[in-house]
């Protein structure tokens, strides 16, 4: 037949429904080849075209009647028909149209399903880095994002704001770009995706260089940190001030990281065997820990305010202690040392450099890999057999913080093992 508009408006509507599907018919262009209509009973005209795409037959929907005229439908099939001819897949260049359009936001939610192992803090720190640096391109489609625009942006964030949060914005726009390379492609397998702009800051050297932080207390401030933190009491609650008290002394006398310390579990929690252990750690190794005699007795006396399934219940959507910035400022303010919870973790580790504890035990101690040392996989280390230098180590914080007698102490230097962080 020849598809008119007097010639579509009379075709009948096939009449049989099977088994509750629509059934339909197909009608073809006498004069171009490839372009048809397609009528179902369901009452639809649809317009299509039909030809051999990479040795596939593919068929194209135009449009349906009578939103699209037979003319407009007629022009639209030459115009496909043609790039057909020329080598040109429609069907690769409307999925690439669309998927040009799609935004930044899309993609990085997609980025997320994807990547089912990122733990939800790295996933809360990624969103609020996104909406800190490149608020207004979350809603810009992926496509649109520039070299210039990469490098405009990253250094107006980092010279105005924070280096380290410009750096770490851009590190995760580096990863949704190379996410969105290899995930989104043509029927045939071509990207649709083909540069990740961010090279541009590698290209150009402008990535802020972020020293690592190396602060720790001090083994002649910890008398007067202690002192400040037991002054809490002044100024708080005894269930808040207890509570605070007990996650930072954990985190010192354990070198816990500050999550992990604040999200244990009781369930986790042997006191018969005064050891405790880590599931959720950052390496995703279990992290087993023997408790020293003082660790001991602050999880008894954690006990005995226990609320809920974590050892530092608190009134949080997570149930447990988000770090306590207001307790700890106050402690500073107190006690005139300025610190950070992670500077409780590097104080540890410090401490354990300085006493000699052996390179191996010490990485046991802080639940670091051992990948690349070929020694460190014929080692099976014991928790037991870090029951010692663990009681080494608090017994020395113990005699520094004016806890226990001791003689003179001398202060720690600081030396590599300060750069050990999470």
């Amino acid at each position: 037949m020849k598809i008119t508009k007097i010639a579509v408006e009379k075709l009948a509507l096939p009449e049989k429904i099977k088994e509750g599907r629509t059934e339909q018919k197909r009608y073809y262009d006498d004069k171009l080849k490839g372009f048809g209509i397609r009528v179902t009973s369901g009452g639809t005209k649809a317009f299509f075209v039909e030809k051999l795409v990479a040795n596939r037959l593919q068929r194209i929907t135009i449009g349906h009647f009578p939103a699209v005229s037979t003319e407009v439908a007629r022009k639209e099939a030459q115009i496909l028909l043609g790039k057909i001819a020329t080598g040109v897949n429609p069907l690769a260049e409307k999925k690439a149209k669309r998927i040009k359009r799609i935004t930044l936001q899309e993609v990085f939610d997609d980025y997320l399903k994807a990547r089912k192992s990122l733990k939800q803090l790295t996933i809360t720190d990624y969103e609020r880095v996104l909406k800190q640096v490149v608020p207004d391109w979350l809603d810009k489609p992926l496509a649109s994002i520039t070299r210039d625009m990469i490098a405009k942006r990253h250094m107006q964030y980092g010279e105005s704001n924070s280096k380290a949060r410009s750096n770490l914005a851009m590190r995760v726009l580096r990863a949704i770009f190379n996410f969105a390379i290899n995930q989104y492609q043509t029927n045939d397998g071509k990207e649709i995706f083909t540069e990740n702009p961010i090279k541009r800051l590698s290209h150009t050297r402008a990535w802020y260089r972020i020293d690592r932080k190396q602060t720790v207390i001090k083994s002649n401030k910890l008398a007067d940190w202690y002192k400040g933190l037991m002054q809490l009491s002044e100024w708080h609650s005894k269930h808040d001030t207890e509570m605070w008290q007990d996650y930072f002394l954990l985190v010192l006398f354990t070198g816990l990281r500050r999550q992990e310390a604040a999200s244990l579990r009781w369930e986790n929690v042997d006191l018969d065997s005064k050891i405790f252990t880590l599931h959720d750690t950052k390496n995703r190794d279990s992290h087993m820990l023997p408790m020293s005699e003082y660790i001991f007795e602050l999880f008894q006396r954690r006990k005995q305010a226990m609320k809920n399934e974590f050892v530092f219940s608190a009134n949080s959507d997570t149930g447990h202690l988000i770090e306590p910035r207001k307790a700890m400022l106050k402690v500073a303010e107190l006690s005139e040392v300025t610190f950070t919870v992670h500077d409780l973790r590097r104080t540890f580790i410090t401490t354990a450099e300085s006493l000699d504890i052996p390179a191996y035990a010490l990485k046991r101690l802080l639940n670091h890999k051992m990948n690349h040392d070929v020694t460190a996989g014929y080692i099976i280390m014991d928790v037991e057999r870090l029951r010692k230098p663990m009681e080494q180590i608090t017994d020395y914080l113990l005699k520094c913080m004016g806890v226990k007698q001791s003689g003179e102490v001398v202060d720690m230097p600081t030396s590599p093992a300060t750069k050990a962080s999470a």
